[in-house]
């Protein structure tokens, strides 16, 4: 590895208002990736906490709070409940690929519904078309679209889709996005991450990264459901306990087609 790669350069960001909590102010330790080691280094941020956005790997790194909690789920061991069984089942229909990392109008005007539907007046409502593509394409690690179609029966328009690195321990989910308002096929989101669960368990790949659990927040509460889970404390990664609400203190920051379950 080349020294830039071996001790990266870290920056911290400015305090802003925190999108999760009202009254707080979150800030941001981050670094650049790029190189011919940027995977492996993208990889080795990825086990301590840290998320990827383009060509950047961040972590929180706010003054007096550590709600964000990273956490993944353990895939061999991960049993689907009833209703997510149920789930399954009724989109089975859907046909799932994964593409390479390059930004369609089609995912796009996806992306526009489902920030209109979940997240109107958020920040990315204010993306456009260039501001998508670089979010898909400016990826210096492996990196995917896995793209979710009703079958060609239906007119096989595009129902999902989720921006996914594959790191060297799993899938980690970047981004994914949904036809929220579709009276037929709700649930997307969770079928998604279930789907993630299964390509990363057929892969011999033992997590799926998922981000930030934010205690405290509705907007993260459905992280919780996918079990066994590891979060990220002080002395590195354990087991979720059953109450998800229980005190988890963070550690302080570090410079194809869906298949059924059994």
């Amino acid at each position: 590895m080349t020294a830039l790669t071996r001790f990266p350069r870290f920056f911290v960001t400015s305090p802003s208002a925190c999108p999760y909590l009202p009254g707080r102010q979150e800030r941001k330790i981050f670094t650049e990736l790029n190189g011919p080691h940027a995977g492996e280094l993208n990889d080795a941020l990825g086990r301590i906490g840290f998320r990827r956005s383009q060509s950047v790997a961040y972590r929180p790194s706010c003054v007096g709070c550590n709600a964000c909690l990273s956490v993944r789920v353990v895939t061999d061991e991960f049993r689907p409940n009833a209703t997510q069984r149920k789930l399954i089942r009724r989109h089975s229909d859907l046909s799932v690929t994964a593409c390479r990392p390059w930004a369609t109008e089609e995912q796009y005007a996806l992306l526009r519904r489902y920030l209109s539907a979940r997240h109107p007046g958020g920040g990315m409502t204010m993306m456009d078309e260039t501001d998508y593509a670089d979010m898909v394409e400016q990826s210096p690690v492996s990196t995917y679209v896995i793209e979710y179609r009703e079958p060609e029966e239906l007119g096989g328009a595009l129902v999902g889709a989720c921006i996914t690195d594959q790191q060297a321990d799993g899938l980690s989910m970047i981004y994914s996005f949904f036809a929220a308002d579709h009276p037929e096929r709700q649930g997307l989101g969770n079928l998604i991450i279930m789907d993630h669960i299964v390509r990363a368990r057929s892969a011999g790949l033992p997590y799926v990264y998922l981000g930030y659990w934010v205690k405290g927040s509705d907007r993260m509460a459905y992280k919780t459901r996918y079990r066994p889970m590891e979060v990220l404390g002080p002395n590195g990664w354990s087991r979720m306990p059953d109450d998800a609400d229980a005190t988890v203190t963070e550690a302080a920051p570090q410079p194809v087609k869906l298949r059924a379950f059994a």
